[in-house]
Formats: structure tokens, C-alpha cells, sequence
């Protein structure tokens, strides 16, 4: 691993000051939620390296700019549970803002984004990770919406009644007439379909039913790293029809090829010592970190990514790409962007690469404000049109949601 130019540092910080980074997911929250939430035990504003890849100081030296976090709840959550445990990270994430107006600002908008970045502070949004924590009910899609939650990614690992998930066996064929009901209410209501997680089959169905741009919150290129949570080239293609963004993902089993075999053996690990593979409590690290020190891992670093980002630029478009580091949802980092505090490191690789400084403004920054704001243009428009979507899962699909 050779550190960055220290002048192509310097300049990735300085196009960082003014276009900062939108990271699409970043699963703090449900870090927070290991300890029960407690932020006099995780106090944000204090360097917390000890415990997680995210606090305000480290955002802060890596020009982060906007949050969507996540507030997912593990898909084995299911119904009520689902639902409840989704409104507590919720919850978290505005009590956390709420505690730090210096730095954090709430944002439901493209114009609070871009009213944040003028006030220096960093634009807090919110992103449901998994159409689990909806529960078959289009009333708790807009509960949802209310509450401030700007994106939903259909599935998280297992599927869901009315979608295909991309690490689980087909169900619906991609999206359900159900699922395809989700996509068009939250057209309406101007929350963006998220497509990280999903099955091919569900990329492209729900392509062909939005009529707002789409994103991948923490997805990679899936011709240079074959995971099944990449994205194929041809529906990379169909991004600049759409509007869309893909946000490139740090997570190393979906970049690095040689990461992949390694996780699979860890996780297996993680499930021999009694832990779930995406616990990372204390308890879970611990165990991770051991199997580490006897098994040493393929190291992803921001080449890696890069090299995702060239490929993807050169399929998609550069006005189709952004980034979703993901950020404490995983036990594992590559190891130049160890956390939050490592953009800069990304950037000053791709200006060494030949992005110019406009193109690395559309990635870090104007694209996924473009995006939002097509997606609040296209809510407008269909609101004016029509109501609510009263349409259940039972009607739709035809049978019970249990």
C-alpha cells in the first residue's frame, strides 16, 4: 500500500471543502443500537475509533458533507418487530442530530442538503434498509416518508413477500404486482428506490416501473468484483436513462475478488461461536479479530474502489456514480479507508488517475443532490395526479402477508 502524493491530498481536501461527500449508507445507528443507544457512552463529538468507523471529528477530516444513515434492522426481523425496531433507529438518528447542532443538520430535502453545506454543518438523512421494515403496508411506506426517511432499499439479505433479494433463492420473479405498487408510491411521495441488495430480476423491474431516478446506496461493479450484491453492466447501461446514481461500496468481499472466499469463512466462523455474521458488538469483533490474526485477510485498498469507479464511469457515465462506504455495518474496511475520515485518500487516488476536479464534484456531491431533487420533482407532479396508493399486499398478491 503507497500513501497518497502528499499534494494530490492536498488538493482532494481542498475540492472536498467545497464539494464534500454525499456517502449514501452508513449503519451507525444500529452500531448505537449494540449498546442501547446510549450516547453519553458513544459521545459522537469524541474520537471513538475504539469502537466504530464513525464520529464527528473523523467525518470531519474526510470531508464528509451529507449522511443518509441507515436505519436498518437485521432482516430476520420480521412484521411488528421489523416495524419497531425501524421507528427506534429512527428515532436514534434524530436524537443524535438534535444533540449536536454545531455539526449535524436534518435533512429532508435537496435544498436542506445544500443548506446544510453553506452553514458548514453535515446534512443528516435517513435510509430504510429493507422493505421488511414496512411490513406488506404501503400506510407504513408514508409513516415512513413522515418521519424523514428519503430512500428504501427493497430488500436487505433474505427477500421480502413482493421482492427478490440478491442473496437469497428467487421468489416473485423480481418484484411482485405488490412490489411494483412500493415503487410507484414512493415515486409519489418522493422517497428513492433503493436497488443495493436486490436480485437482477429486481433491478430491472423496478427500472421499468419508477418513474423517478433510482439509486444503489452501497452497491459495486459486479465485472470486477463477481459478488451477487454488484451491479451487472447491463443495468449499469440503463442508469443514464433513468437518472440514476450508483454509489460504489467499500465493503472489501464486494470489491476485492479475493475477499470473497475469506468472508464466507469468517462469517462461518462468526456462526460457530454462536454470533450473527453481521454482529459487531465488542463480543463480535473479538471473535472476528482473533479468525484475522489466524487466517490474514486479502487487503482491499482504495485502488481497489477506484478501479470499480473507472469501470463504472465507463459504463454508466460519470453523471451516474457516487459513493456508499458502509460504514460501520461492517467488521472489515480497506485498509487506506480504514473510516469516515478516509475520502480524501479516494479522491487524491482518482485525481492521480486523471478525474478532473468537475467530475470528482459530480461524485462526491452534485450527483446525489440531482438525484433527490429529480425525485422531489417527480413527487410533485404524480401528487398532483393522484392520492395515496390504498392498494394491500392481500389484493395485490393474493394471498396473506404472514
Amino acid at each position: 500500500m503507497v500513501a497518497p502524493v502528499p499534494e494530490l491530498l492536498a488538493r482532494a481536501r481542498e475540492l472536498l471543502a467545497e464539494y464534500p461527500v454525499v456517502d449514501g449508507h452508513n449503519d451507525l445507528p444500529w452500531a448505537l443500537r449494540e449498546i442501547g443507544y446510549d450516547l453519553d457512552e458513544r459521545d459522537l463529538a469524541t474520537d471513538l475509533s475504539a469502537h466504530q468507523h464513525t464520529d464527528i471529528p473523523r467525518m470531519r477530516a474526510g470531508g464528509l458533507g451529507a449522511q443518509f444513515w441507515s436505519v436498518f434492522v437485521r432482516s430476520d426481523y420480521a412484521g411488528d418487530q421489523a416495524v419497531s425496531a425501524t421507528l427506534e433507529q429512527i428515532d436514534v438518528v434524530r436524537r443524535f442530530v438534535d444533540r449536536y447542532p454545531d455539526d449535524l443538520r436534518l435533512a429532508l430535502t435537496a435544498d436542506d442538503m445544500e443548506a446544510a453545506r453553506a452553514e458548514g454543518r453535515i446534512a443528516s438523512l435517513m435510509g430504510a434498509e429493507g422493505g421488511h421494515s414496512i411490513d406488506c403496508s404501503l400506510g407504513t411506506l408514508r409513516a415512513l416518508y413522515e418521519l424523514g426517511v428519503r430512500y428504501m432499499t427493497l430488500t436487505h439479505n433474505d427477500n421480502v413477500p413482493w421482492a427478490d433479494s440478491a442473496t437469497d433463492d428467487p421468489g416473485v420473479g423480481g418484484l411482485s404486482p405488490f412490489g411494483h405498487e412500493v415503487v410507484r408510491e414512493m415515486n409519489r411521495l418522493g422517497m428513492l428506490v433503493d436497488l443495493s441488495h436486490v436480485a437482477p430480476t429486481t433491478m430491472r423491474a423496478a427500472l421499468r416501473t419508477s418513474e423517478a431516478p433510482v439509486i444503489f446506496s452501497h452497491s459495486s461493479a459486479r465485472s470486477v468484483c463477481d459478488h451477487v450484491r454488484n451491479i451487472p453492466d447491463g443495468v449499469l447501461e440503463q442508469l443514464p436513462a433513468n437518472g440514476g446514481v450508483a454509489m460504489v461500496t467499500f465493503v472489501p468481499k464486494f470489491i476485492l475478488p479475493e475477499a470473497i472466499e475469506w468472508t464466507l469463512a469468517a462469517d462461518a466462523n462468526m456462526s460457530a461461536n454462536g454470533l450473527h455474521p453481521l454482529d459487531t458488538s465488542a463480543e463480535g469483533m473479538r471473535v472476528q479479530r482473533a479468525f484475522e490474526a489466524a487466517n490474514p485477510r486479502p487487503l482491499a485498498t482504495a485502488k481497489t474502489v477506484a478501479d470499480h469507479l473507472d469501470h463504472m464511469r465507463e459504463v454508466a457515465g460519470v453523471d451516474h456514480l457516487g459513493i456508499g462506504g458502509d460504514y460501520d455495518g461492517v467488521a472489515f474496511t480497506p485498509a487506506d479507508l480504514a473510516d469516515v475520515s478516509g475520502y480524501p485518500t479516494l479522491i487524491a487516488e482518482l485525481l492521480d488517475r486523471g478525474w478532473s476536479e468537475a467530475d470528482l464534484a459530480k461524485l462526491t456531491w452534485r450527483n446525489a443532490v440531482r438525484v433527490l431533487r429529480a425525485a422531489e420533482d417527480v413527487s410533485r407532479d404524480l401528487r398532483a395526479r393522484r392520492g395515496p396508493s390504498i392498494a394491500t399486499f392481500e389484493a395485490l398478491d393474493g394471498k396473506s402477508r404472514r
